[in-house]
């Protein structure tokens, strides 16, 4: 049987734009989602601390080292700019899998650079 189990997440990244006027989607610095293994187009669920909404959007690559977190689109409403949200994806497994498998959790700092893995 496959149950979902935490992959990869994003911890306190600080929203830096939100812009209503696109499809939708988040922009992510692509150093952040490549040190976690989050891919362009993929799910990721959104945690706002601010607020606490939680929604699911999917992924743009965005400039390396820009520090860029930019919710797009109808997300651009559940988030003001400055707030604190934890970016999060999963994936399937199986029970033994899940066992030995390790997921990257990325802290950053308030300008959304890497502090660690």
């Amino acid at each position: 049987m496959l149950s979902e189990y935490l992959y990869a997440k994003i911890h306190r990244a600080t929203v830096s734009e939100a812009n209503l006027d696109y499809i939708g989607s988040i922009t992510i610095d692509s150093v952040l989602i490549d040190k976690v293994g989050i891919k362009e187009n993929q799910k990721v669920e959104i945690l706002n601390i601010n607020n606490g909404e939680r929604f699911s959007t999917y992924v743009i690559r965005g400039q390396a080292n820009s520090g860029i977190i930019c919710l797009n689109g109808a997300a651009a409403r559940k988030v003001q700019v400055k707030d604190k949200i934890i970016i999060v994806a999963y994936a399937l497994m199986t029970p033994e899998e899940a066992d030995s498998f390790k997921a990257k959790i990325a802290h950053v700092d308030e300008n959304n650079k890497l502090i660690n893995i």
